[in-house]
């Protein structure tokens, strides 16, 4: 079997965790998240909450520079332990970010692919107000961190080597969990 690195990126609350965690929990597939890794580098629970600005506390980019590093540390141990399929969730807002995944992916002949989650902004803000009184949210994700993104996101088609896949995460968990079976049956 093929070997693939699967990443799952976007904006706050684009649907990227709720499609990936829900196909690699089904599929006994290892799965790491960005807002996981970043509360276990920092000591803090899944469920703690961060409201640091934009850029700071466990949200620099030193600190986020980390926490992407370590993803990819993981998904190196995975593959160099037979797994031919490793999830990556987080929002690869910048090139670097992309780029890492690409080399890493190539260590290993792996095939990277890019899933870029996108939703309208209603749909993000229902999602956000959904998430801050759900006391098991491990997001931080705010109104005004998804504002910031929508100017500093990168081109998603930059540094995806050319495998890049767009979804619309408004549609039905169903039927978007289906469309990650065919595109992994496809690459």
């Amino acid at each position: 079997m093929e070997k693939k690195v699967i990443v799952f990126f976007g904006m706050t609350a684009s649907g990227k965790s709720t499609l990936a965690g829900t196909y690699a929990a089904a599929n006994a597939i290892p799965y790491y998240n960005t807002d996981r890794m970043r509360k276990k580098l920092a000591g803090l629970l899944p469920t703690d909450k961060r409201p640091d600005a934009v850029g700071k506390g466990i949200y620099s980019a030193d600190f986020t520079r980390k926490t992407y590093a370590a993803m990819l540390k993981q998904a190196a141990v995975d593959m160099e332990q037979g797994q031919s399929v490793v999830f990556l969730d987080g929002s690869y807002s910048n090139l670097e970010e992309r780029e890492a995944v690409v080399e890493m992916a190539g260590q290993y002949d792996a095939t990277p692919l890019f899933i870029y989650c996108t939703c309208s902004a209603d749909e993000v803000r229902r999602r956000l107000q959904k998430r801050a009184v759900d006391e098991t949210a491990v997001s931080d994700g705010r109104w005004e961190i998804y504002q910031h993104q929508l100017k500093a996101f990168v081109d998603p088609a930059l540094g995806t080597g050319g495998r890049l896949v767009t979804l619309d995460t408004e549609q039905k968990l169903s039927a978007l969990l289906k469309t990650v079976e065919r595109l992994l049956a496809q690459e």
